[in-house]
């Protein structure tokens, strides 16, 4: 009888585990009285990135003067700012201004793998546009003739498509673990640290797979950039004039600031080990990579590069 007993609830704790058909996200829950204010904050942001990701993309396909590879990329990059806050963003708004919280498993398989998809396919972008600039600096007079219209969107197609399967099979390994004991998802959208939380039994080989994978997707495009500015800083500091070094540096600068916010706190967020993981400082990275970021990238790109604002002073002149 005890036998029975225990194979019974056993049995009754595996049906609890796979029964798992909807998560909680709880997002900013504790923090009731600031609702409404987080709310306004977070639509303002959003409808910064929109604008200004936009007028980024508006310019560069329209001012003949950014008509170059360096601002073909730029424009893809914005166009991925736009799609990657999407992701979350309206989510987070819905779940403060209804207090609803739930999410369906498919949702919340969903919302990760566009999440992951889109986040990796700007590391590879970044490493793209880090590409784009050591030919240029290092064999500017080859520039035309390898930074050409077809290979530029080979690369961006190559950024963007890359990518697919991994996440898929990231995704898939992730949402094929059991969840017990709770549903609630400390966190404001389904992101790979605050689910695994919720995963039951052994996960070793799930996180070492994940890691590793994570691993690749960040190390190979930084590694990429790595090398590439090593060769454009030393390309730079062997020119002539204190000029020609400083301009030298200008046109790489924007894409080096937002290379280190972005992989610095992706590599934080991700590569940290799981026991090393908690709520909150997960949420700050959170907000950090997939909100700040992408509002201040259009600021950066455009107050750091005299054609940008050459060209959105033309625009709006014309308005």
């Amino acid at each position: 009888m005890p036998f029975l007993q225990m194979s019974y609830e056993k049995m009754k704790s595996e049906d609890n585990v796979s029964s798992v058909t909807q998560f909680v996200l709880m997002g900013f829950s504790e923090l009731p009285n600031l609702q409404g204010l987080l709310f306004g904050v977070f639509a303002i942001i959003y409808m910064i990135i929109l604008i200004g990701n936009s007028l980024i993309i508006i310019v560069t396909r329209i001012d003949s003067a950014l008509q170059k590879p360096m601002y073909f990329f730029l424009a893809n990059i914005s166009s991925l700012e736009i799609c990657y806050v999407s992701v979350t963003l309206p989510r987070i708004l819905k779940n403060l201004w209804t207090q609803e919280r739930s999410i369906s498993r498919l949702e919340c398989a969903t919302q990760m793998y566009f999440f992951l998809t889109l986040g990796t396919t700007k590391c590879f972008l970044l490493a793209v546009m880090s590409y784009d600039r050591y030919v240029a600096i290092c064999n500017p007079l080859h520039y035309p003739l390898v930074m050409n219209h077809k290979m530029c969107v080979q690369l961006a197609i190559g950024a963007w498509l890359t990518v697919i399967p991994i996440q898929i099979g990231q995704t898939s390994l992730i949402f094929s673990l059991h969840f017990c004991n709770s549903n609630q998802i400390n966190h404001f959208f389904c992101d790979i640290p605050p689910i695994l939380k919720l995963a039951c039994g052994d996960t070793f080989v799930n996180e070492i797979s994940i890691y590793v994978a994570t691993l690749v997707i960040i190390a190979v495009p930084f590694m990429l950039i790595l090398a590439s500015y090593s060769k454009i800083i030393s390309t730079i500091l062997k020119l002539p004039t204190a000029s020609g070094r400083a301009k030298a540096f200008s046109t790489c600068s924007s894409h080096l600031i937002v290379v280190v916010l972005f992989f610095g706190s992706a590599t934080i967020t991700y590569l940290r080990p799981k026991s090393n993981h908690s709520a909150g400082t997960d949420k700050l990275l959170s907000l950090y990579y997939t909100i700040v970021t992408p509002m201040f990238n259009p600021l950066i790109y455009s107050l750091r590069n005299k054609d940008v604002i050459a060209a959105l002073r033309k625009l709006f002149s014309k308005k």
